[in-house]
């Protein structure tokens, strides 16, 4: 399941960086600190999803059936 939102949250981050940081930085339960490094700087965004699908990807593939 995490491997799954991880790949899926990245491919949001990569497709819409600024979007996907609006989202969370207001009343987001605290993730606002989280995400203040990412405001305004959607390549930097873009390279953390970039990392956190290939971590995604890789947690998946260690999965056993």
């Amino acid at each position: 399941m995490a491997a799954i939102f991880m790949v899926g949250d990245g491919l949001i981050g990569v497709l819409q960086p600024r979007r996907h940081v609006d989202l969370w930085k207001d009343d987001a339960l605290g993730t606002e600190k989280l995400v203040k490094p990412f405001v305004d700087r959607p390549g930097r965004r873009r390279l953390y999803a970039v990392v956190q699908i290939a971590a995604g990807l890789a947690l998946a593939a260690r999965q056993k059936q």
